[in-house]
C-alpha cells in the first residue's frame, strides 16, 4: 500500500482502503483536542486588515515578544513558517556536511538533510529499552558528525530524553564543533522540560519550535527557531522573504501569553494518559512511555498483527497512524493521538473488542 507520509490524512486513507463513505475519528494527527483557544477566531477576524499590507520583514513586534517570553535576546530568535521551515533552515545551515539522526524520528529531518546534500548517519533506538538513547554509541559517533538532529519529546514515541543526557551530548559536541538541533515541537505539553535555558551555556545548540500542536492551528503555519545570534543571523540570510504571513505573526505572542490554556491542557493530558496506561496494562497492550499527546501502541500478545489491528480500528471508525515510514519501526506499532475523553473511551471500547476476539 502507498501509505501517506504524515498523519492527519483521513480522506486519503479512505481512498486507499476503498471506504470513502466510512465515518472515522482521526487519531492519526497529533493535535490538541482542547484547541484552538476560544479567543483565537475573534482575534484572527479582528486582525484581518493586516492582510492589506506587507508584513514587517523582521517581524519585530512578534520577535521581541517571543524573546521576552523565552527570556532570550531578540537576536536569538527567528520566526518561521511552521516547524517544517525551521527544520529545513537548520539543514541548510549545515549544507553538504554530515548529520546524525536518532530513529525513529519525524521523517522531515532526513528529507531536509538530503535536500541540502548532507550525508546522513542513523542510529536507532529500541522499544526493548523504552527507546532510550544509546549514549555510548552516540558519544563515540559525535566527533565524526557536524550536527545531530534530535526530537524531544520524540515523535512518534512521546519519550523525553533526560536533560542530563542532552548536556552530555552538548559537552561532547563543544569539544568537536558538533551542533545539536533539537526539535521541541511538543514541549508545550510538558513546559518544565524546555531546553531554552541551555542556550546561554551552549553555543552549539539550536532549538526548533512549532505552535501547531498545542494550539491546533496546523493550517496557519507558525513556528520559530532559537540559537546564538551569529547562528540566527546566518540562517536569516537565506530565509525566504516574508515567509510568515501577517496573521500568523500577529497572534504568535498572544498564543504564548495564554498560560491558562496550556495549564488546562496539561491537566487534561495527565488524566487521560493515566486512563490509557491503566487500560493498556490490564489488557496486555504495549503503550510507549509517552509524556505528550500521542503514543505508540502494539498488541503484546500478537505484535505481528499490527496491520490487522490498524484495519480493525478503521473498520470500527478509528483512524490510527501507521509507522511504516519511521525507521526502526517499519510498521511494527501504531501511533495514536490522545483525544477527548469521550473519543478516548470509544477507542478503548474498540480495543477491548479486539482483545476479546484475538
Amino acid at each position: 500500500m502507498n501509505w501517506p507520509e504524515h498523519g492527519g490524512q483521513p480522506d486519503m486513507m479512505k481512498k486507499l482502503l476503498q471506504a470513502e463513505e466510512q465515518e472515522v475519528l482521526d487519531f492519526s494527527a497529533n493535535l490538541n483536542p482542547m484547541g484552538p483557544p476560544e479567543w483565537l477566531q475573534g482575534e484572527l477576524e479582528g486582525q484581518w486588515k493586516k492582510l492589506l499590507c506587507y508584513p514587517d520583514p523582521n517581524y519585530s513586534f512578534s520577535t521581541s515578544s517571543l524573546a521576552w517570553m523565552e527570556r532570550i535576546h531578540n537576536e536569538e530568535i527567528l520566526l518561521t513558517n511552521g516547524g517544517a521551515e525551521a527544520i529545513f533552515l537548520a539543514a541548510k545551515y549545515f549544507e553538504g556536511k554530515i548529520a546524525g539522526i536518532v530513529h525513529p524520528a519525524f521523517s522531515e529531518y532526513e528529507r531536509a538533510c538530503r535536500h541540502y546534500h548532507l550525508q546522513v548517519k542513523g542510529i536507532t533506538t529500541s522499544p526493548l529499552n523504552n527507546f532510550r538513547l544509546p549514549m555510548n554509541q552516540l558519544l563515540e559517533a559525535l566527533p565524526d558528525w557536524d550536527v545531530l538532529f534530535l526530537c524531544r519529546p520524540n515523535n512518534p514515541t512521546g519519550v523525553v530524553i533526560p536533560k542530563a543526557e542532552i548536556k552530555m551530548l552538548l559537552e561532547q559536541g563543544l569539544h568537536h564543533q558538533t551542533f545539536l538541533v533539537i526539535d521541541e515541537a511538543f514541549v508545550d505539553f510538558i513546559p518544565s522540560e524546555t531546553l531554552t535555558p541551555l542556550l546561554k551555556e551552549y553555543p552549539n545548540l539550536i532549538l526548533l519550535r512549532s505552535l501547531t500542536k498545542m494550539y491546533t492551528i496546523p493550517g496557519l503555519r507558525l513556528g520559530y527557531m532559537m540559537a546564538r545570534e551569529a547562528v540566527i543571523n546566518e540562517i536569516k540570510s537565506f530565509q525566504v522573504p516574508w515567509s510568515v504571513n501577517a496573521l500568523a505573526s500577529a497572534i504568535a505572542p498572544l498564543l504564548l501569553r495564554d498560560k491558562n490554556f496550556v495549564a488546562h491542557t496539561v491537566s487534561w493530558l495527565e488524566e487521560q494518559t493515566r486512563k490509557l496506561r491503566t487500560f493498556a496494562e490490564s489488557n496486555d497492550f504495549y503503550l510507549s512511555n509517552t509524556s505528550v499527546n500521542f503514543y505508540l501502541l502494539q498488541d503484546n500478545r500478537h505484535p505481528e498483527k499490527t496491520e490487522a489491528l490498524f484495519t480493525f480500528l478503521f473498520q470500527h471508525g478509528i483512524l490510527a497512524r501507521h509507522t511504516y515510514n519511521f525507521i526502526g519501526l517499519e510498521g511494527s506499532h501504531l501511533r495514536l493521538a490522545i483525544r477527548s475523553e469521550e473519543e478516548n473511551a470509544k477507542l478503548l471500547t474498540i480495543l477491548k473488542k479486539w482483545r476479546e476476539r484475538v
